[in-house]
């Protein structure tokens, strides 16, 4: 599914079920967010959202924990799960998708470009979903979105 039909259709479920969403984006800087608003009536169930790009801002912004940056990167199961959970907590949403990962040109935090995890948390469950992708930055970056906005659709679908 496109990027704007599963946006439109996680907006759609989100105010079927009258529940909130927030994000905390790094490796997809802003692009999910904006996926987001694309759809007429997002201002409905879309609160906001935070970039944190650096390391620095993961732990200023959402409180992510240094020993766990520094034990398993910021590319990790981890710490998509302590953003997503954090991004829940600050703006107070019932969901929240965060991004991390390694678009390219090159390597970092010894992962190799394609490597992301998506982060979904609510008040019930926090869980990550591992992506292991292939393509120019862009096409890396829109893939990661698309998987988080398929991951909140599995999750809000009845």
């Amino acid at each position: 599914m496109s990027e704007q039909l599963l946006a439109k259709a996680v907006i759609k479920l989100l105010a079927k079920s009258k529940s909130t969403l927030s994000v905390a984006e790094s490796v997809t800087a802003g692009g999910l967010a904006s996926a987001l608003t694309e759809v007429a009536g997002a201002s409905q169930v879309f609160l906001g959202g935070v970039i944190v790009y650096s390391d620095e801002l993961k732990v200023s912004q959402l409180g992510v924990s240094k020993s766990d940056l520094k034990r398993y990167t910021a590319v990790s199961e981890e710490v998509a799960i302590a953003m997503a959970q954090a991004a829940c907590k600050k703006f107070k949403s019932d969901f929240a998708i965060s991004t991390t990962g390694v678009a390219g040109p090159g390597a970092a935090y010894g992962q190799k470009v394609g490597t992301a995890w998506v982060g979904l948390a609510s008040k019930k469950t926090s869980f990550a979903v591992a992506l292991s992708l292939a393509g120019d930055r862009n096409s890396i970056r829109h893939a990661i979105i698309n998987s988080a906005l398929a991951a909140l659709e599995r999750t809000l679908k009845p």
